[in-house]
């Protein structure tokens, strides 16, 4: 009896199991998307879009790096071609992709954007047409320093064994240095010329 009752409760966890699985797609660019897969045709893979149930997204094959369907299949887009720029071979890729979701998720850029902002403004309050100048200049060189892997925002520790991850991460870690920079560095150039035009306005009074 007691035999009987763990064979059912394996089987119960299983049939649970598979129908908590859902179809999962893995981007080139470290994203997830967790939707139905509607078709697999004509160069590209059509979803339930996230945003509007009712509306399809269809993602490119070459945007994509797996597909894990609900059933257990995984498809895998990605190939090791170095005549078209995929130098990486999908295990590397894997950790690659690792990197870039983790420094999306932990990495923050908050120096660089205060830096940007500081730039901007300091442009911004010379008041003349070259103001651009200066956030543009610490724009070109944010992604110079290097970046800073902080531990907690490591997914596994395992990972930072591995130079695909740290180049993905690094990688992610510098472009969101130069977006946080451009917005800094506009909001600062427009804080920077409101008050130069507010001097202006009292100096003339």
């Amino acid at each position: 009896m007691r035999t009987i009752f763990f064979l059912l409760l394996i089987l119960y966890s299983i049939f649970l199991g598979a129908q908590t699985r859902k179809d999962t797609l893995y981007l080139m660019n470290g994203k997830v998307f967790v939707s139905p897969v509607l078709d697999t045709l004509l160069g590209g893979v059509t979803i339930t879009d996230i945003k509007d149930s009712i509306q399809k997204l269809t993602i490119d094959n070459e945007e994509l790096f797996s597909v894990n369907f609900s059933n257990g299949d995984i498809r895998y887009y990605y190939r090791y071609d170095s005549l078209i720029g995929n130098y990486f071979t999908r295990d590397e890729m894997i950790f690659y992709m690792h990197g870039e979701r983790d420094a999306k998720k932990g990495f923050t850029a908050k120096g660089t954007f205060y830096g940007g902002m500081a730039a901007g403004f300091i442009g911004g309050l010379s008041g003349n047409f070259i103001g651009p100048v200066v956030p543009f200049a610490f724009f070109s060189l944010c992604g110079i320093p290097k970046v800073r892997i902080r531990h907690e925002t490591i997914s596994n520790p395992y990972f930072i064994d591995h130079d695909p991850y740290l180049l993905g991460y690094e990688r992610r870690a510098r472009s969101m240095r130069r977006t946080k920079s451009l917005i800094g560095g506009g909001i600062g150039l427009v804080a920077g010329y409101t008050v130069n035009f507010l001097i202006a306005q009292f100096i003339n009074k």
